[in-house]
């Protein structure tokens, strides 16, 4: 009896603790809904070679008196170290033309590091196997270097399907290097911007800072700032105050969103999105929600996927995978979905 007792007891513990780890969960830290005006990213581009490639290079390399910017990249590379080469000469599958980006905190200082993004110029096959040849990165067209960049490139395991197996593009893990300091950094903000802009959030956030450090040390602006003031009301806050309010954690409501990746098929959704009656009729594909049964006595179903009505988005998606759509027709299909008003999220494609 009294085993029972205390087994009732946990477990009447352990349900009156859900229902705030459920608002635990749901509190975000003004840290990752807001971002501060002054931290605009510093970003980086430059132009630069990757070498050892398994014959996958730029194939305009091996044209007989070629004359084009990889090659003349090569012969001005060798040309550093005090190898002259024609270019007619030149025969080589092994090296692509490169852009390379990254984008660094205006913060950093130098001998910091950043990953970059490489990503092929001309008509090479794959970059995979490659290493980027050390890239001057200039924060524009005409500007002394501020940075570089070099080491070998990572490419996912993309199961060598369709064009991803091309891989004509790469990122760098730490693959750059800052060398010079910022100019000027950014001087502390007396803002807070909305990563989303929202009212309700805002008034949250806005709320939470004076509950934390007294009225008047914030004030909603409009629904994508809030603004912020030092002790007193007055002058602008120091970096003590402006951490404090980063940890501070308040309750967002994310919009409804649905994820698509065009080029694998993946949809990302929340687990209550449902979707309403429809038909769309997309490349010989036919999707039903909701509505009386089709009549394929005749064949009339080849192509047709009927759910029923409420269904969820991981239905609706697993079901057209099953029907054999392609991944970059999905979209479409969700995007013609919310645009009838039977689903009510945005959608977003990468």
């Amino acid at each position: 009896m009294i085993r029972t007792s205390t087994l009732a007891r946990i477990a009447l513990f352990v349900c009156s603790l859900l229902p705030l780890a459920a608002t635990a969960t749901a509190q975000s830290r003004i840290a990752d809904l807001t971002r501060h005006p002054g931290a605009v990213p510093r970003r980086l581009v430059g132009y630069g070679l990757v070498t050892g490639l398994d014959g996958t290079g730029d194939r305009s390399l091996g044209v007989s008196g070629a004359s084009t910017p990889s090659v003349r990249s090569v012969v001005n590379l060798l040309r550093r170290f005090e190898v002259e080469v024609p270019p007619e000469h030149l025969r080589l599958r092994n090296v692509a033309a490169v852009l390379v980006t990254a984008e660094v905190s205006p913060w950093m200082r130098a001998s910091g590091r950043f990953d970059v993004q490489v990503a092929a110029l001309g008509d090479a096959i794959s970059l995979r196997g490659g290493v980027l040849w050390m890239t001057p990165l200039v924060e524009d067209v005409g500007r002394e270097a501020v940075a570089t960049a070099q080491g070998a490139l990572f490419l996912a395991d993309e199961g060598g399907r369709g064009f991803a197996r091309r891989g004509n593009s790469a990122r760098i893990p730490d693959g750059g290097v800052l060398e010079v300091d910022p100019e000027s950094p950014p001087p502390p903000t007396t803002q807070l911007v909305l990563r989303e802009p929202d009212l309700a959030t805002a008034t949250r956030i806005a709320a939470a800072i004076d509950a934390a450090f007294g009225a008047g040390r914030a004030r909603v602006l409009d629904p994508g700032a809030v603004a912020l003031s030092g002790a007193g009301g007055a002058g602008a806050p120091d970096l003590a105050f402006l951490a404090a309010v980063d940890t501070l954690r308040v309750r967002a409501e994310s919009p409804p969103r649905i994820v698509i990746d065009a080029r694998e098929g993946t949809v990302v959704a929340g687990g209550d999105l449902t979707i309403g009656a429809a038909v769309i009729q997309h490349q010989g594909i036919t999707l039903q929600v909701g509505g009386a049964a089709a009549d394929t006595s005749r064949g009339g179903g080849a192509g047709l996927l009927r759910v029923e009505p409420s269904a969820s988005v991981r239905t609706v998606a697993a079901g057209l995978h099953a029907a054999g759509v392609r991944p970059q027709d999905l979209a479409p299909i969700f995007e013609a979905l919310r645009a009838s008003g039977a689903l009510r999220a945005e959608v977003v494609v990468r």
